[in-house]
This record gives structure tokens, C-alpha cells and sequence, in this order.
């Protein structure tokens, strides 16, 4: 069966459980999942129940398709997404973005939890991306030729909608939140850096690093689905002066910013036209 059929068999499955016309998909990365307090939950399903979708094997990643309602938006939210570093091909890690834009999704939001590069950001802070690095080793578009797919060559100058960006940036002021910007280098994991990488990744102009992401940008880039992603800076990643970290503090510092971006979320897909 051909990767079009898995996606066609996904979403006739989940047309079938009453899924239909959502106006956003959003990724909810690590320590994140509280943003389903947002949604008026129509549908809460399992990834293992979906025909084909992967199963996320990270802890922090709970692994179900939320279908519901923000304001009168209707949203599927991914509480747990998947990464290569699990053993998943990018073709099945971003699997899912495919499936929710031929459910109809118009955009798509994403979150992660990401080492701070850029001496300026700290622990907690918000951080919208602004472009990225692609230091993955592998392109979730390789082999597949055919143009159902999407152009073979999608451009990637502006990988991150500024329309989008604009309104996250609109909402915290509104919600008086700190947000800054910045570029995001994703690399494949599931180890932290070492001094000299991350020496080397402020050298090419990183101001974040985390293990997720892009592949699932690409794809909507492929897809022309607008997108904008938020990073939460779990950890300081100062080569100069770098101190152990460990996954747990990784997600407690997730956890605690939790609330500040569930509510920045709600609040943008809430004014979505």
C-alpha cells in the first residue's frame, strides 16, 4: 500500500468519527500538553486507534488526536508529537501534518522545547521562530515524485508565514508575555550538545536548538499550509560556561511555561479568519 493510501485510509477514518472542516492543526512538543484545556474536546482519539499513524514513545508525549473547538474555530490538536531520533522516518513523522491538511486544516501551529543559544534568551522564555536551520539527516519529501504530493522543489525563503507570526506577536502584547524571535536549528538528538556544538551552531546563526520541527515545516511549506511555530528555552546552552541538563528539568521547565503559551495559542487560533 502506498503512502497516499495510508493517508487516505487516515482520514476516512477519522472523517468517520465526525472530523470535519477543522480551520487549524497544532503540534504540542515537549511538556506542553496542557493546551487541550483550550479546546471544547469534541474528540479525544488515540494515535494507535488511526490506521497508520506512528505511536509517540517519548513520556513527556501522550500520544492522542484532539478534535474540538476554540471560539468558533475548530482545531485537531496533536498532544504528542514524533521525532526521527525514535526510529521514525520523516515520512511518518510528519505523516500526520499530511493527514490534517486533507482533513481541510488552513494553518498550522507548533510548539516545542528548545536549548537556548543566544545568550539573551533564559529559562521559560517564549521564542517564535523566525527561520530555521536544517542539520537533520534525512528530508521527509525525498522519494516521493509524484505531484499529489505537493512541488518537488518548494521554495523555503519564508518558511514561517509573517501574517501569522504577527498575530502571536498582537496576542502577547496583548496578554502582556514576553516573546522574542529567533532562528531555531533542529538536529536529529536524542543527545544533548556538546561545548563545541553548540560553539558551532551561534557560529552559523543559531539561536535555538532542538530535535523536531522542521521536518514537520517543510512539509506544510510543500502543502502551501501557513505556519508559525513557538519555542519554549528549557535550558541555557552556553558553551563558555555550559553546566549539565538532564530530559526532567528539560520538561519541568516546559511545565511551568506551559499556561503563559496554552493561552498565547488559544488566544491567535481564537482570531483566525
Amino acid at each position: 500500500m502506498s503512502y497516499s493510501e495510508h493517508i487516505r485510509e487516515a482520514v476516512l477514518f477519522l472523517k468517520a468519527k465526525g472530523i470535519e472542516t477543522p480551520k487549524a492543526g497544532i503540534v504540542l512538543g515537549t511538556g506542553l500538553g496542557k493546551f487541550t484545556d483550550k479546546i471544547n474536546i469534541i474528540e479525544s482519539i488515540p494515535y494507535d486507534d488511526i490506521p497508520h499513524f506512528p505511536v509517540a514513545t517519548v513520556e513527556s508525549h501522550t500520544g492522542r488526536l484532539i478534535y474540538g473547538t476554540i471560539g468558533n474555530n475548530k482545531v485537531l490538536a496533536m498532544q504528542g508529537r514524533f521525532h526521527f531520533y525514535e526510529g521514525y522516518s520523516m515520512q511518518q513523522i510528519t505523516f500526520p501534518v499530511r493527514v490534517m491538511h486533507a482533513l481541510g486544516i488552513e494553518y498550522l501551529l507548533l510548539s516545542n522545547a528548545a536549548g537556548g543559544i543566544n545568550l539573551n534568551f533564559k529559562k521559560g522564555d517564549l521564542v517564535l521562530i523566525d527561520d530555521h536551520i536544517n542539520l537533520q539527516p534525512e528530508n521527509p519529501l525525498r522519494g516521493l515524485t509524484s505531484p499529489e504530493y505537493g512541488p518537488r522543489f518548494p521554495d523555503m525563503s519564508c518558511p514561517y508565514n509573517p501574517q501569522l507570526g504577527e498575530l502571536i506577536k498582537a496576542k502577547a502584547k496583548a496578554q502582556e508575555l514576553k516573546l522574542q524571535s529567533g532562528v531555531y536549528a533542529s538536529v536529529m538528538g536524542p543527545n544533548l550538545e556538546t561545548r563545541a556544538e553548540y560553539r558551532f551552531l551561534e557560529i552559523i546563526g543559531a539561536d535555538l536548538v532542538g530535535m523536531s520541527t522542521v521536518p514537520e515545516v517543510i512539509v506544510a511549506n510543500q502543502l502551501s499550509l501557513p505556519c508559525a511555530a513557538v519555542s519554549v528555552v528549557t535550558d541555557e546552552c552556553d558553551y563558555r560556561n555550559l553546566k549539565p541538563c538532564n530530559i526532567e528539568e528539560i520538561i519541568a521547565v516546559a511545565n511551568s511555561a506551559d499556561a503563559k503559551l496554552s493561552s498565547l495559542m488559544a488566544a491567535a487560533i481564537e482570531d483566525l479568519q
